[in-house]
């Protein structure tokens, strides 16, 4: 069941992030709330391992020590992840092509669609993962996968500059030190 409206969850209160992949295996983070509103959430993740996204020639590390501030809809079939280092700097995005994303008290879940885009804090931006689809991506999901990629790609410049802008004014790095410290 799905309470969006209805959630006890409260400000600071630790969050469940269940990724279901498309082979049905299950990814699970523990998180914090740091927003709430009627059909959206934002979670803080502390990084606890490095890890690094290559593409082609280019790679994208992330270090140990940064955070995500990890952005769920209910009606959009995406999510956003914001990283920043240890000291707040911009390290890049990713959005995961969802479906299904849902949050029940503790446990916000998504199931994710394989497809990916990655940018780099200098705006180049890629397209991850089409080479892991079961079916070519127009096929893929009946087209659902194409048509939400579609969607994204028509208005990310603006959509992504402004959830950066907004999330520079509502979770300054100084807001965020007490999780990282913790």
């Amino acid at each position: 069941m799905d309470n969006w409206n209805n959630t006890n969850i409260q400000l600071f209160d630790n969050v469940i992030e269940r990724k279901i992949r498309y082979d049905k295996t299950i990814v699970e983070h523990t998180c914090t709330l740091l927003e709430a509103k009627n059909s959206s959430i934002v979670l803080f993740h502390k990084i606890a391992t490095l890890f690094t996204m290559v593409t082609g020639q280019n790679k994208l590390t992330i270090p140990k020590g940064s955070y995500t501030l990890a952005y769920y809809w209910k009606y959009r079939p995406f999510n956003l992840y914001i990283w920043r280092d240890e000291n707040g700097n911009y390290l890049g995005s990713y959005f995961n092509i969802v479906k299904n994303t849902c949050l029940t008290d503790n446990l916000l879940s998504f199931e994710d669609l394989i497809i990916d885009v990655l940018f780099f804090p200098n705006g180049d931006c890629f397209i991850l993962d089409e080479d892991e689809l079961p079916k070519p991506l127009a096929q893929f999901e009946h087209g659902f996968a194409l048509q939400s990629l579609n969607s994204l790609i028509d208005m990310i410049d603006y959509f992504l500059a402004q959830t950066i802008s907004n999330a520079n004014i509502t979770f300054p790095h100084k807001k965020i030190l007490p999780l990282l410290n913790s």
